[in-house]
């Protein structure tokens, strides 16, 4: 068998030359490198044939549609989004979505330009413009032609039967309280875009990027609830809208705090605006003067001296000053009001608001521990909140004595009323100072946020010193029977092309409630008050102080603070052995 198979092995080799077996070994190879050539060039067809396809997809695209110059009508850019609903402490609509119809133009199917312009201007006449006209006459593939228009309008397009017109749905934001809460919740633009107040801010933590993504287009969103309470900041507004009108202010600020967690429960400003109606927002006199201005705060910059010098210890509440004669300082002399001619305790300093006597207390802590002591409360740096809307203080780079004294008594140094607020709802709750919200926030959280900034023992004087103004001071036209009301009025002359004008007031009135256990911190301001009748007084005490006590009379018992008619010794309200003030 081996032989045989040996024997046939020599005659095939025999039987086919060298030669003719290497053609054939080659032709073999060549076939084998051929099948894979073949493939490359199918797959570079392949490939080639899907792109030229993706290019003529293109083609079609742009000559169908056109390019789309004001945002594509099917994309999450071009289409309003979905936001969620805004709500109160309790639960109140604040900000919601509603459905609406935008109309759109596809010029390129438009078969007669001005028969479908004179369809549209039966129902929208401010569409007629020769811009418009050219546009539709043009081959464009997409154009805006109405956002947010009524079913009825879209129904009486419709009907026409205009080629080349469309519509589709798209979410409007709705405010039902109009201007109630408009600084508080901002508003958004014609894509349902934040571009003021909280709407802004919420955009600002993700719900843009979803919206970019075309993940929020339809309303399966939670609703974000707020700390405002809607009852309270009705009052608030009701309150600084009639205040306004009776004195003749031109403008009024209105904020009220939880000085135990830095909750917002209400803040106006007037004139306010209309969220529903955006170009309201634009008009200067309309800005949100609570955090976005910052204003020379007057005599209740006086709560805060008198909180320094008691807290560093160089002042006692038994000292006293003499405020018999005038101060003079750099060629300036600094005087009182309505001045007492004599030596002051440090109580009367505050409830007679002796700019001599503050002044002096300022001077026995320093320049620099004054300016500590104010960095210390927020009063030197731009308050951060949620709202977008917020100024930087502004006070002199350099301070000399003069300009310690003056803002010792609130001029000189300018900050915003919500910043004003936040600093003093620390004097009040037993030394800590608390960061602002518009969320809700509990104890147990603001806790972990507090930072103590004037001792408990400092704070249960300044709840004294605001109660004892209240009922012997200045601030006695803010009580409100049963609510234990303290504060401290101020009343700053304005700044006209540098110079102070005596007639011009910025008045305000800072208060807490209730004094023995307090839980709430009102501020209200009136920007250029006149006399409520000829002859008349225009401060602080006459017509910002009253409408604090409005607003408390009216929220109190809304925030779950009931009337209480002990005496201020049986309610706990601290007190001092110290001289009684004399009238």
């Amino acid at each position: 068998m081996a032989l045989s198979e040996t024997f046939g092995a020599v005659r095939a080799k025999a039987a086919f030359p060298a030669s003719v077996r290497r053609h054939f070994a080659i032709k073999g190879t060549f076939a084998a490198r051929g099948d894979e050539a073949r493939l490359r060039l199918f797959l570079a067809i392949a490939l080639f044939a899907a792109i030229f396809a993706i290019i003529g997809m293109r083609l079609v695209s742009i000559a169908v549609f056109g390019e789309l110059d004001t945002g594509n009508p099917y994309g999450s850019s071009g289409v309003s989004a979905a936001r969620p609903d805004l709500v109160d402490r309790n639960g109140e609509v604040l900000a919601t979505d509603v459905r609406t119809f935008s109309m759109f133009a596809e010029p390129k199917r438009v078969l007669d330009a001005d028969e479908v312009m004179e369809g549209l201007v039966r129902v929208f006449p401010d569409l007629d413009t020769e811009k418009n006209r050219n546009r539709l006459a043009s081959k464009r593939g997409f154009m805006w032609l109405k956002r947010e228009i009524s079913q009825e309008q879209k129904l009486r397009i419709h009907r026409m039967g205009l080629p080349g017109i469309g519509f589709l749905n798209e979410n409007r934001r709705f405010y039902p309280g109009k201007e109630t809460a408009g600084h508080i919740l901002g508003l958004v633009n014609v894509d349902n875009e934040g571009i003021a107040g909280l709407e802004k801010y919420i955009d600002g933590q993700g719900l843009s990027d979803l919206q970019d993504a075309g993940l929020q287009m339809e309303r399966n969103l939670e609703p974000v609830k707020l700390s405002t309470d809607l009852r309270v900041q009705h009052i608030v507004r009701n309150e600084l809208s009639q205040a306004m009108e009776r004195y003749q202010a031109i403008a009024a600020i209105g904020i009220v705090l939880d000085v135990n967690t830095g909750e917002v429960i209400a803040m106006s400003s007037l004139p306010d605006y209309d969220p529903n109606i955006p170009t309201q927002a634009q008009e200067k006199e309309r800005m949100n003067r609570a955090t976005a201005g910052v204003f020379e705060m007057g005599s209740i910059f006086k709560t805060f001296t008198s909180a320094m010098a008691l807290d560093s210890g160089l002042v006692t509440m038994q000292d006293t000053f003499d405020a018999s004669r005038p101060l003079r300082v750099s060629g300036y002399t600094i005087k009182d009001f309505h001045g007492k001619r004599r030596l002051l305790s440090v109580p009367e300093v505050y409830i007679y608001s002796s700019n001599i006597g503050t002044a002096k207390m300022a001077m026995q802590v320093g320049i620099e521990g004054h300016k500590e002591f104010l960095t210390r409360m927020g009063l030197m740096g731009r308050l951060i909140t949620e709202l977008p809307e917020s100024a930087s203080p502004q006070f002199p780079d350099k301070w000399s004595q003069l300009s310690q004294i003056t803002i010792s008594f609130g001029h000189g140094i300018a900050v915003s009323p919500m910043q004003t607020a936040v600093a003093a709802s620390a004097l009040v709750n037993g030394g800590r100072l608390i960061p602002p919200t518009f969320f809700p926030r509990t104890s147990a959280e603001a806790d972990l946020l507090a930072k103590r900034v004037v001792s408990e023992e400092t704070s249960d004087k300044m709840r004294y010193l605001m109660r004892l103004n209240a009922l012997k001071g200045s601030g006695r036209r803010a009580e409100v029977a049963g609510y234990r009301v303290g504060g401290k009025t101020g009343t700053a002359e304005k700044v006209v092309n540098g110079k102070y004008v005596s007639q011009l007031r910025f008045n305000s009135f800072l208060a807490a409630f209730p004094m023995d256990d307090p839980k709430y911190l009102v501020l209200v301001v009136m920007d250029e008050p006149k006399p409520e009748k000829e002859g008349g007084g225009a401060t602080a005490g006459v017509n910002a102080a009253p409408t604090v006590a409005a607003i408390i009379k009216r929220a109190a018992p809304m925030l779950g603070v009931m009337p209480r008619m002990e005496s201020d010794v049986a309610l706990g309200i601290p007190q001092y052995d110290v001289p009684s003030p004399a009238q």
